[in-house]
């Protein structure tokens, strides 16, 4: 792999020290930053600014040299369009949106690994994408 695209929840686990998940979350950061590019897409990052009042502390807490920011391919979007129909045609829930399915897509599309505590979802609708996840579901 070149790159492990990082999902939201690992990184908020770390920034906010969460009890159950930092630990596991850091360890799994550490390990993919020895051997890959770590990778943010403008849906990670804005999913994380919810948790700062300014952009330059937002960008302090996820500085480019530890993680580098891409777009999110156009095919990523055809990808995420199509899982999420999937997702509905099963009797997934209307209130859900689509960030999980954009940040499986752009992992999918890229060749990334995707680093992530919550992977059913993605294990479900990305089936082949590269997970670095719990062995067990994500409480």
């Amino acid at each position: 792999m070149t790159a492990v695209l990082v999902d939201s929840n690992v990184l908020l686990d770390l920034l906010t020290q969460d009890p159950l998940w930092c630990d596991w979350s850091a360890q799994h950061l550490a390990a993919a930053a020895d051997r890959a590019r770590l990778v943010i897409n403008p849906i990670i990052y804005a999913e994380i600014s919810v948790h700062f009042t300014r952009i330059e502390d937002l960008d302090a807490a996820l500085p480019t040299a530890m993680l580098a920011r891409e777009p999110l391919p156009f095919a990523a979007g055809f990808l995420a369009a199509k899982a999420h129909l999937a997702y509905r045609q099963r009797g997934g829930s209307k209130v859900t949106a689509l960030p999980d399915f954009f940040i499986g897509a752009h992992a999918a599309i890229a060749g990334y690994q995707l680093l992530t505590r919550d992977a059913a979802r993605y294990r479900t609708y990305f089936p082949r994408l590269p997970l670095i996840a719990p062995d067990h579901a994500a409480q």
